[in-house]
Order: C-alpha cells, then sequence, then structure tokens
C-alpha cells in the first residue's frame, strides 16, 4: 500500500510519522528535519517497548484470574504492517466483556496496585482506565457504545461471537487472541468512522483497516460482513472506505469486500475531509445549565452532526437522526440519571 506524501506536519498529526520517516530518512532529508524525524522515531520505539512490558503483565494477570481477554486496536493492528514496530500505538486496549468485566477490573488493580485510576467501575461505561508504568490501559466492556437500542443489541452478539471465536495471535514472544477477521476488519471500520463523526479520524486509521484486509481477505466471510453491515445500517459508510483504500491507497480492488465505484463523489470528499480540508468549524458553546433547555441543546448539536454526515452516507445520517431521537426520548424518562 502507499502512504501519502504529506508534509512533516501532517505525518504527526495523521499518526503516520514512524510509518513513513524510516523511508524518507534513508531517501535522504535536510540536517534539520533528519534530526526530527530520528527523534520521532526512536521515542516510537520507546514507548512501544514500555507498553509491551504493560500489556505482557497484564495479560499475564487477566488470564490468571480466569479471564479470557482479546486485544484490541492498536497493538494487534500493528501486526498487520510490514514493520510492525513502526505502527505507532499509544495505549493497551483490552476486551473482556460484560461478563468478565467486574473480575477483570478487580484483576489489574491486583496487578497494578499504583497505577492511577480515572474511570469508575460503572456497567454503563465503555471501559475502565488505569495507568499502569506510564501506559494507559483499558478494560473494555464493549468495543463500541451505540445509541439505538436495536444496534446495542445486534452489536453485542457480533461482539460476543466474535470474542468466542478469537484467533490465537503471536506478538513477539507473546500468545495473545484477538477478535475473528470478519468481525475484526468491520470493528475497526466502526472505530475509525466513530472518529469520523467527531472530527477527529486519523489517515492512519484507513491504513489499519487496508492492511487488515491485504493480510485477511482469505479469511473474511463477505456473506456475514454483508449482513452485519446491513444490520447496523454501515453499508454505504464501509464502502466509502473501501473505495478511498483502492483509489488513494493501492488496496487491490479484488480483495477489498463489497467494493464499489458508485460511491466516488462522497468518498472523494470524505478523503479530503480525512486530509483536513473542508473540516468542520468548531464552535465551543457552553451546554445550558437548565435540563430541559440542555436536552433541547443537546439534541440539536447531534442533529447538527447528522446534517453535516449526510454528505457522505445519506443513509446513516438519517439512522443517526432516528438514533438520536429515540436515545434522547429513553434518557429523558429513565428512572436512573446518575450519569447526567
Amino acid at each position: 500500500m502507499i502512504f501519502p506524501d504529506c508534509t512533516y506536519e501532517q505525518c504527526l498529526l495523521q499518526g503516520l510519522g514512524p510509518l513513513v520517516f524510516p523511508d524518507r530518512l534513508e531517501r535522504g532529508a535536510e540536517p534539520a528535519m533528519r534530526v526530527q524525524m530520528m527523534q520521532v522515531c526512536m521515542q516510537n520505539m520507546q514507548h512501544q517497548a514500555q507498553m509491551e512490558h504493560v500489556l505482557r503483565l497484564s495479560w499475564q494477570a487477566l488470564v490468571q484470574a480466569g479471564v479470557q481477554p482479546v486485544l484490541m486496536k492498536g497493538a494487534g493492528l500493528a501486526q498487520y504492517y510490514p514493520s510492525p514496530d513502526r505502527r505507532q500505538w499509544n495505549d493497551v486496549d483490552i476486551y473482556v466483556g460484560p461478563t468478565q468485566y467486574h473480575a477483570a477490573c478487580a484483576a489489574m488493580r491486583e496487578a497494578w496496585p499504583e497505577a492511577l485510576r480515572f474511570d469508575e467501575e460503572k456497567d454503563y461505561y465503555k471501559h475502565y482506565n488505569l495507568i499502569a508504568d506510564g501506559v494507559s490501559v483499558e478494560i473494555h466492556r464493549v468495543t463500541i457504545l451505540l445509541n439505538h437500542p436495536r444496534d446495542i443489541r445486534r452489536y453485542a452478539e457480533m461482539e460476543h461471537d466474535a470474542a468466542k471465536n478469537a484467533c490465537q495471535w503471536r506478538m513477539g514472544d507473546m500468545e495473545l487472541r484477538v477478535f475473528e477477521p470478519t468481525f475484526n476488519a468491520m470493528y475497526v471500520m466502526m472505530h475509525a468512522w466513530e472518529h469520523f463523526l467527531t472530527a477527529g479520524a486519523t489517515i492512519r486509521q484507513l491504513y489499519d483497516i487496508g492492511y487488515l484486509i491485504e493480510k485477511e481477505h482469505g479469511r473474511i466471510h463477505t456473506g456475514r460482513l454483508k449482513r452485519n453491515l446491513r444490520a447496523l445500517r454501515l453499508t454505504e459508510v464501509w464502502q466509502l472506505y473501501m473505495y478511498i483504500l483502492v483509489q488513494h491507497a493501492g488496496l487491490d480492488k479484488h480483495i477489498a469486500p463489497l467494493y464499489t465505484d458508485t460511491c466516488a463523489e462522497r468518498a472523494e470528499r470524505m478523503w479530503k475531509a480525512l486530509q483536513g480540508e473542508n473540516a468542520p468549524v468548531s464552535q465551543k458553546q457552553a451546554a445550558p445549565q437548565n435540563r430541559w433547555a440542555r436536552k433541547i441543546w443537546t439534541m440539536r448539536q447531534r442533529l447538527g452532526e447528522a446534517k453535516r454526515i449526510q454528505a457522505y452516507s445519506p443513509a446513516y445520517a438519517r439512522h443517526m437522526c432516528a438514533s438520536v431521537l429515540l436515545h434522547g426520548a429513553l434518557r429523558l424518562f429513565a428512572k436512573d440519571r446518575k450519569w447526567e
């Protein structure tokens, strides 16, 4: 696959620095820029060594406690890259699921008694977070937070099956487990899309999907992927990513599941947005103090996000509107509103 020709600053913003700087150093660079690139690569290597140490001890603690963990996101995705040590990852993400969640949190507190803790162990939180030896470790109850009750139910079934059928994964001298490829490809796309919805996506997330597909296309079940995407109203979104990967990153379209060029105009618009063009202007406004006024304000904000997304995926924008209205109504009349 081919990385875009970004400036030094763009590479840092897009999370591509350690991936592209070594090749640029081999081709030659100005002395000042050369020093900066080498520092970025060296810092990445040092941080990865520390994170691998924390991952190893955390994994051992969870297994010894009878928990069956699944490695998520950065650490696992790095293994799909030609040079895994170049793929930067900033924290350790481990999925344990709802039934093992409290046992896993307890095991982590026991393994890292001096760790800083930021999240309470609540059943409606996405994950439990602590800082162990300077490394952020997230123990995930769920991989993605969704709003629509139907989406939550369907996705929970997919997530459970993917964890049950997790694959053995070797990372250096560690034996780990990762989600089975069909679900993992969808999840990595959903994670990137989640960031895109909040205007916080990076091009590196796009390449995570591409490298995973390159290595696992023979084990990705296209029919199941198609059904799962349709169930979550994400077919259009998936096709946007496939088009961008084929047209701009060099992914072979014959191995890109559900590839189509019918979304070309919207995908090109999304590609520009990923590069930082046409980014929404952030207008930070404080939410009203009055509860009812705050509810209306929040709903308008989220419906505004749906309007922005309509330029990329009209189908998902409609689904967002329905989810916002339903989720808002459910929260409004919920008996337990401690999360407010």
